[in-house]
């Protein structure tokens, strides 16, 4: 037994911890968890413990139900909430069959793939997200906004900095640093900005901070939603991730003295993000909800295209901070808050990977506000739209090899077999808008 296994077994015995919760999640993103008691906490390490996968979504078939969860000792925290009540922990795990194979439909196991091929290259992938969400009254199907706020607003009209500041209380206690924190443009939305770290650490981070954010609405009786794009009239939520790849201590996207301060590496990997976007965004934006945010008219990105400090862009390249090479960063302003963070990094890390190996062009830098182009102008130079809608997005990346080899094969054609059924289902549904349109004058 490691030092790391060792260090949990005398922090649960000196903590009083009760129950050890064993995190994962589905293939869409749920976070699923089962608890055990310190008396198994040695033999979960040793041996792993056994569930059923049959029951969760995109993992094995009735007759292969056996699974086997293996948790990750440096993923262990206590959770701070419920302090009442008999300690508690959680430690993500990683998914074996019971032959001790990888599980190929385990989500971070997908990631670890993704980030091993990376590391065989030299490089580590490193995320920093801003998240945004929307606090409701409540969960029913009209969406009732606790205030009348706006961007970076405070008091009296941003009355949800409470509920902010219980919640990065929260995911400090855990280990979670969180850079800052804001009311965002659309009425009770927020936004909270996680310091980057590491692929995995910060898709485990983004999952604990999911449900610290609903952990936290609840405790205040109200309703904490990363839907894309909950209310029609204004801005959706989107996850606007900052990229870089380092090769050891160095940023390998910095480059002194060439344009932009972008190294090669760096140009090779936007050029993988903008070559592979249509074909990676049903994974970064999974829900037929997720293309009502991206459309024309709002903050979010429509066009694939890239710029500097130009927020209509797919790809932005913020201006690095004077002195500090290593904040030399990309980021990708289309994913949306609802995915499987775990596929959607291994993804965008495949797109960017191939960029640089394939030696991709980077095209033009589109500087001017794309919202004022036309789309005529925009195709006639070669500019592509992001899909816009759910199945546009899966006839995409069913074409696609890049997306194949990144998720695998079970993975890669559960996903699509679960999202055609979803767009179909979509597509037979009678809408209040074609209710409240057509139904006086037809």
């Amino acid at each position: 037994m490691g030092k790391q296994e060792e260090y949990v077994l005398r922090t649960v015995e000196e903590r009083g911890i009760r129950f050890i919760r064993l995190w994962f999640t589905d293939v869409l993103g749920f976070l699923k968890s089962f608890a055990i008691t310190p008396a198994e906490l040695e033999t979960a390490f040793d041996e792993g413990m056994q569930f059923d996968g049959s029951a969760i979504n995109g993992f094995s078939r009735v007759q292969e139900a056996d699974m086997l969860a293996h948790p990750d000792p440096t993923t262990f925290q206590i959770l701070p909430w419920r302090s009442d009540q008999a300690g508690v922990a959680r430690m993500f795990c990683n998914i074996t069959t019971p032959d001790n194979e990888q599980f190929e439909g385990d989500p971070r196991s997908v990631l670890q793939r993704n980030l091993q091929r990376a590391a065989d290259l030299g490089y580590s992938f490193m995320v920093g997200p801003e998240v945004e969400y929307f606090y409701f009254a409540d969960a029913g199907p009209v969406p009732q906004t606790l205030d009348r706020g706006g961007y970076f607003d405070l008091t009296p009209l941003d009355v949800a900095q409470e509920y902010r500041r219980r919640t990065i209380m929260a995911l400090e206690n855990l280990g979670i640093p969180v850079e800052a924190s804001h009311h965002e443009v659309a009425p009770s939305q927020h936004e909270l900005d996680l310091r980057y770290t590491d692929a995995l650490t910060m898709a485990d981070s983004f999952m604990t901070t999911r449900l610290a954010v609903k952990e936290v609405a609840m405790e205040h009786g109200i309703h904490a939603t990363f839907m894309p794009k909950p209310i029609e009239a204004v801005d959706g939520s989107g996850l606007h991730l900052h990229l870089s790849l380092f090769e050891g201590d160095r940023n390998a996207f910095h480059e002194a003295g060439a344009e932009y301060g972008l190294s090669k590496v760096a140009r090779g990997f936007i050029a993988g993000l903008l070559h592979h976007g249509r074909e990676i965004t049903a994974v970064t934006n999974q829900w037929v909800n997720s293309y009502k945010r991206l459309v024309s008219g709002f903050d979010a990105p429509v066009w694939i295209t890239w710029a500097r400090n130009n927020q209509s862009a797919l790809v932005r390249v913020p201006t690095p901070k004077k002195g500090k090479p290593a904040s030399t960063r990309i980021e990708y302003r289309s994913p949306d808050p609802a995915c499987n963070p775990y596929l959607a990094f291994s993804v965008i890390l495949a797109a960017g990977l191939a960029g640089i190996e394939g030696n991709y062009d980077l095209p033009p830098e589109v500087a001017s506000n794309v919202k004022g182009i036309t789309p005529e102008e925009l195709a006639a130079n070669g500019v592509n739209r992001i899909p816009d809608n759910l199945a546009s997005a899966l006839d995409a990346m069913e074409g696609s090899e890049l997306v194949a080899e990144a998720l695998g094969e079970h993975l890669f054609e559960w996903f699509l077999r679960n999202k055609r059924v979803e767009w179909d289902r979509y597509q037979r549904h009678v809408s209040r808008y074609e209710l409240e349109e057509y139904l006086p004058i037809l």
